[in-house]
């Protein structure tokens, strides 16, 4: 399948970034119409007129009852100028892929509002302080086994632990760029590498996309609720350190 992104960058015959970008947010639907998926969590917009190879394409997020319980508290994640890497990792399950298809799997992040947030100490919340700055560069992170059988995809968790969350907006490692103290949405995208010479035609037929409200988030350039600070050092297995008194992380 030849050499596999890391940071973004594609090398192989499959639609732009660009016109992914286009297709996620809506084209005209064609083809005959594709009944629904198997029923898991997450499950994206309507299936009609999706390719045959992704519309019955279901992905069921894993570790959710651990996002629940920061999504309880109000889940913050640190964006920093190196790049930080989120916790809870983003990890999802895969069905219903054609086994002997090849796919691509990225994922993007959209503002929830045009709002930007301040926390009050006070009453251990957050509240709107104005309109959202300007947005960011729009990036998508593709997960650097890209692309891969169907097979492959759903023999396994998916993980996108090399995911990384910035807020340089004039990062050139491919990380994800966000604004501190914006809310967002991330969004998971099962992509059919259309053998097709005009593929690009039918980019809009041959993605499906989910989107898990329990995994919705706050940038922060530091943790705002001391609550979100004491459940990540409780359960991340690499913050052991902090649990045990040792400043080494």
């Amino acid at each position: 399948t030849g050499s596999a992104p890391t940071s973004g960058v594609q090398d192989w015959p499959l639609p732009t970034p660009h016109h992914l970008s286009t297709a996620f947010l809506g084209g005209p639907g064609e083809g005959p119409p594709c009944g629904t998926s198997l029923g898991w969590a997450g499950e994206g917009p309507g299936t009609s007129g999706k390719n045959r190879h992704v519309c019955h394409a279901a992905a069921r997020l894993e570790m959710g009852s651990l996002w629940e319980e920061f999504n309880r508290l109000g889940t913050e994640m640190i964006v920093t100028k190196a790049g930080r890497r989120m916790f809870p990792t983003f990890q999802v399950k895969l069905s219903g892929l054609d086994p002997l298809a090849d796919y691509v799997l990225l994922m993007d992040f959209i503002p929830l509002d045009d709002k930007r947030y301040r926390y009050a100490f006070h009453s251990s919340s957050w509240l709107a302080a104005g309109r959202a700055d300007p947005a960011a560069p729009g990036r998508v992170h593709f997960h650097p086994d890209s692309p891969a059988k169907g097979a492959q995809w759903m023999r396994q968790i998916v993980s996108f632990d090399k995911l990384k969350l910035t807020n340089n907006l004039l990062d050139d490692n491919g990380h994800i760029i966000l604004n501190s103290m914006h809310r967002y949405q991330p969004r998971f995208h099962v992509v059919f590498v259309d053998p097709r010479r005009d593929s690009e035609r039918f980019a809009h037929q041959n993605f499906k996309s989910f989107s898990f409200p329990e995994t919705q988030f706050m940038a922060v350039t530091a943790y705002q609720n001391h609550r979100i600070t004491q459940l990540k050092i409780a359960s991340n297995p690499f913050a052991k350190g902090f649990r045990d008194g040792d400043p080494e992380p």
